[in-house]
């Protein structure tokens, strides 16, 4: 026990940025749950995908799309999102799966798409990287 309060004492500055992250993560979560998001993981997307033929929208740049992208989806880049959400379709009823990289901007582009009345937006909780790490198929067509 002692060594552990020395570790400690020595690396007080790694413990307090730790402890930071830790506040911040928590708050994140918190918030989205507060503003009523639903962020869904891969297994729920699949289900998403296939029984209600959900909208699949990646919102990474045009280069990392065409190294892999989910089956069917549309590249429209968080950047130009608000500009082009006509691609997305008519039927704002229609559920829309967004994703990114690691799930980050999935998050403010399903804020921005319900502001355009979009009414189920799901954003890929740990974006693409979530996905293949689920050993799920991404393709470069």
């Amino acid at each position: 026990m002692p060594q552990l309060l020395e570790f400690f004492h020595n690396h007080t500055l790694l413990f307090a940025a730790a402890g930071v992250v830790l506040v911040l993560l928590i708050v994140n979560e918190m918030t989205a749950t507060m503003l009523g998001e639903v962020r869904i993981n891969a297994p729920d997307a699949v289900r998403l995908i296939n029984d209600r033929d959900a909208v699949i929208v990646d919102l990474r740049p045009a280069a990392e799309f065409k190294r892999g992208h989910l089956l069917n989806a549309i590249n429209l880049p968080f950047a130009k999102i608000e500009e082009r959400a006509s691609e997305i379709g008519k039927d704002k009823a229609r559920p829309v799966l967004l994703y990114c990289a690691l799930g980050s901007m999935a998050s403010q582009a399903a804020a921005k798409l319900k502001k355009q009345g979009f009414t189920e937006v799901y954003p890929l909780k740990g974006g693409l990287n979530a996905w293949t790490g689920a050993n799920l198929p991404v393709t470069a067509k």
